[in-house]
């Protein structure tokens, strides 16, 4: 027997036909009959319509009726959420969470992002600044209501910020001091002390003081009497306090300790004609020009100690809640960036540089555009993250300011759980949640296909 092989010219036959399955039933794309992915999805199904889709249509339908869930009120409900001056704040809030929290952290990843490329020890950096995702919201908060405490001896932000304040201007020497009673010094307003009439030289003033703290006198020099000059105008500032007792009232007793570094002014006619610093024995001497002036204790003197920002305060919390939130997520958002960075291709970076572009310009015209996807990503990421944010408010908002730092859902919780429970209120709230997320989550799914069809 013998084989015909087709020569080069030969037309192929023709191609046999597609032999359909057993009882004419065909496979799907996947080569797998429908009933069969059908079981298969719908576990993923049941569960997807118990914890989302019943959750969702039944805050629908739970928003429209009142506090007991048995009187029908329309749209009552969400006519409250927009009339409630909490849940106003809570709107405006939401509003400028989205607007700050992403965009603050997403360009704080974008710098880590780019500049530790340029360091060695880039991995060890990128590693630090990315431990806060493992930790909770909940633990989170707690840590971040001790930084932002008014104590300056507990909360480290305040710690920080009184540690610069005090550099630049110096701490008044006896905060909460004040003269003794009856003794010469009458209240001068801006808590400054002045002597009730005019000084002469030759005559020295004598200025007691109490209520000084124990430690702002440890290791100082007895008080003096201070002695005459010619011309000059002397006196003594100290404390008129005897451990254990006795003394005489306004009279320099042995024992009683000097105040150094207090400041005297000679005022005249409302304007300063001469000042002085008391020495380690409280005792000063002023020039000729204070011949006839009244003496003055500024209030600097006595001011209390600077304490920090309140940074829990109505006016403060929601941007210091703001940092605690950047501090977490800004490592998520480095780390999704310099993953976009490092597919950049290398040979744009350095035709740019070849041109004549500065490194501001390769970055702000090359680098930033070619991550604009990965950008995206963790910007809509975080604006969805920032529309849900509850625990961080919750924990770090002390109760007085926690109206001011209120957000939706949070009001949420509170509509739904608080004190004036109404859980129609609370299902409005959270309809109108949904609807904010919606455009967010579409934008990204529109995105997403975006990105499939390149």
């Amino acid at each position: 027997m013998t084989t015909a092989t087709a020569g080069p010219g030969a037309s192929p036959g023709p191609v046999p036909p597609v032999r359909a399955h057993a009882g004419g039933k065909r496979k799907g794309v996947l080569g797998t009959r429908p009933w069969i992915a059908a079981c298969f999805l719908l576990p993923a199904l049941a569960l997807l319509g118990a914890l989302v889709l019943y959750p969702v249509g039944y805050s629908v339908y739970r928003s429209l009726f009142d506090a007991s869930g048995h009187g029908f009120v329309g749209a009552d409900n969400y006519h409250e959420v927009f009339a409630d001056d909490r849940i106003r704040t809570a709107l405006k809030n939401n509003v400028i969470w989205v607007v700050v929290a992403p965009a603050v952290a997403t360009a704080l990843g974008l710098i880590f992002a780019v500049l530790t490329e340029r360091v060695r020890w880039g991995t060890a950096f990128k590693l630090v600044v990315f431990m806060p995702m493992a930790i909770s919201m909940l633990a989170a908060g707690i840590i971040f209501r001790l930084v932002y405490e008014q104590n300056p001896d507990r909360g480290v932000a305040n710690a920080v910020w009184v540690g610069v304040h005090d550099t630049f201007a110096a701490p008044a020497p006896f905060p909460g001091a004040h003269p003794r009673p009856n003794a010469g010094l009458e209240e001068a307003g801006g808590g400054a002390y002045a002597t009730g009439a005019a000084v002469r030289p030759g005559s020295p003033v004598l200025m007691p003081l109490l209520a000084v703290k124990p430690e702002d006198v440890a290791g100082a020099k007895d008080a003096a009497p201070a002695r005459p000059a010619a011309g000059q105008v002397t006196g003594t500032v100290w404390l008129d306090f005897t451990r254990g007792g006795g003394g005489s009232p306004g009279a320099i007793d042995r024992g009683e300790k000097g105040l150094a570094g207090v400041r005297v002014e000679a005022v005249r006619d409302g304007r300063t004609v001469a000042t002085a610093t008391t020495g380690p024995d409280g005792t000063f001497a002023l020039p000729p020009a204070a011949d006839g002036a009244v003496l003055r204790l500024p209030g600097s003197n006595f001011a209390a100690p600077y304490n920090g920002v309140d940074w829990l305060g109505p006016s403060l919390v929601t941007p210091a809640i703001i940092g605690a939130f950047v501090w977490m997520w800004a490592g998520f958002a480095m780390v999704l960036i310099a993953a976009g960075l490092a597919g950049v291709p290398r040979e744009l970076l350095e035709a740019a540089r070849v041109d004549g572009a500065n490194e501001w310009q390769v970055f702000r015209r090359v680098t930033v555009p070619l991550l604009a996807p990965v950008l995206g990503v963790v910007l809509v990421t975080l604006m969805i993250n920032v529309l849900k944010i509850f625990d961080l408010v919750y924990i770090i908002a002390p109760g007085s300011s926690l109206a001011n730092a209120n957000v939706l859902a949070l009001q949420l919780y509170q509509s739904s759980f608080g004190t004036d429970v109404n859980q129609g209120v609370g299902s409005a709230i959270a309809v109108l949640l949904l609807v904010l997320v919606t455009p967010v989550m579409v934008a990204n799914l529109r995105r997403v296909r975006k990105e499939r069809r390149r």
